[in-house]
């Protein structure tokens, strides 16, 4: 489990093509901090499994499922990227709940800065929109943030400058691919109410 509180920006290294996956090089010092071969990482709100680790950087495997539903398939050397690495028992939760189970791709649409934060503007896919309300949390590249304003197929988010600084938000244009993940607890309510329903 993660809490989409990043922990540092990373860089792709090297990408190699599989056929229908994908092996990742990733450096990025903290994270590998300690890692060993099975470890989880985070990477733009994707888990992914640690394969090799040397020195300040780490290899992934990612399959096709994965490069078909979030945008790491967008991903090419140089690339900068998201890590965090899963939150420990006792830890403080410090964003929200993430699986890092990506529900899909979001598109930013438009930013708007002012002087001391900036609003982006992100397109929702069909079918999550039922899943984002205002003041609730959503995953956007592995980044746990708060929801300013749900439209029916968009939404807005305000970043303060440690987020514009820190994280890839800072980097994204209007255009750009973003990986969400919606509230894992609105999921299981809904599933919940619907079996409620089916055995009345």
């Amino acid at each position: 489990m993660f809490t989409g509180i990043v922990e540092e920006l990373g860089e792709v290294t090297a990408v190699e093509n599989l056929g229908d996956s994908s092996r990742f090089r990733l450096r990025g010092p903290v994270v590998t901090e300690g890692a060993r071969h099975g470890d989880s990482i985070a990477v733009n709100g994707v888990c992914l499994t640690v394969v090799e680790h040397e020195g300040d950087e780490f290899t992934a495997d990612v399959m096709a499922e994965t490069l078909e539903r979030s945008s790491l398939g967008a991903l090419t050397v140089g690339s900068r990227v998201n890590l965090e690495r899963p939150t420990a028992v006792g830890a403080r939760l410090g964003g929200h709940i993430v699986q890092g189970h990506v529900d899909g791709t979001g598109t930013v649409l438009e930013r708007k800065p002012s002087e001391n934060w900036e609003i982006v503007k992100v397109a929702l896919p069909a079918g999550l929109s039922r899943y984002v309300v205002e003041k609730g949390s959503i995953t956007v590249d592995g980044i746990s943030l708060t929801v300013v304003d749900a439209g029916p197929d968009y939404f807005t988010v305000s970043l303060i400058p440690t987020t514009l600084a820190l994280t890839t938000l800072g980097l994204k244009q209007p255009g750009d691919p973003v990986n969400l993940e919606v509230d894992i607890v609105a999921k299981y309510v809904e599933r919940l109410l619907a079996n409620q329903g089916a055995t009345r």
